[in-house]
């Protein structure tokens, strides 16, 4: 196998820099929903399984707490204002249930946004404390997408350009550039490797 160019390195600081995917997390508070921007999350596992990091003072987490239930919102770069002042301002203060048009499935109590091109219903199935965060595990009980952002019945990346966090910046995609278990294999059969693969 030929060999990339090395990169040369500068090390950094022990800081998270990303990228990560911006989301905003729902529940429900006091009978109104409440959201809250979240950049610590994501996949959980290969399981229909998401997790989303939320800080124990904050007032969507009582709210999670109570109903066992939350809800994952994408949103694309056109809501790149609402999502960041949704982690700038708490919900015991500003009511952000005007912010969006919320929705629901009968399958949890949390809200999702209407606004969002992808959404996730998530019941609590696990959650696990670190440094005054609780990191909560979530089982996918129903899942939405605007029919706007769909190419061929899926979700397409590119067309719901969701903002990604990186560097204290927000970013935005600008085209797909591989297939997971795809890109890989192509390496693997050019070397001869392919009964190795996954």
């Amino acid at each position: 196998m030929k060999r990339k160019t090395k990169l040369k390195k500068t090390k950094l600081e022990n800081q998270l820099v990303g990228p990560f995917p911006a989301m905003l997390v729902g529940a429900m508070m006091n009978g109104k929903p409440t959201y809250t921007t979240v950049g610590a999350g994501g996949c959980a596992c290969l399981a229909p399984v998401l997790c989303a990091s939320i800080k124990n003072t904050h007032y969507i987490f009582e709210g999670i707490i109570k109903t066992g239930s939350f809800s994952v919102n994408i949103p694309s770069t056109a809501l790149v204002r609402e999502m960041d002042f949704c982690g700038i301002v708490s919900g015991t203060t500003i009511d952000k249930s005007s912010l969006f048009t919320s929705f629901f499935d009968e399958a949890g109590e949390a809200p999702m946004i209407e606004e969002c091109p992808l959404n996730f219903l998530c019941k609590v199935c696990d959650s696990t404390e670190i440094q005054g965060f609780t990191m909560f595990f979530g089982d996918i009980v129903a899942a939405f997408a605007g029919e706007d952002y769909l190419t061929q019945g899926k979700p397409d990346p590119i067309k719901i350009d969701p903002i990604i966090m990186m560097g204290f910046r927000y970013c935005s995609l600008e085209r797909v550039i591989g297939r997971p278990f795809s890109e890989g294999k192509r390496l693997g059969n050019a070397v001869g490797i392919e009964e190795n693969l996954i």
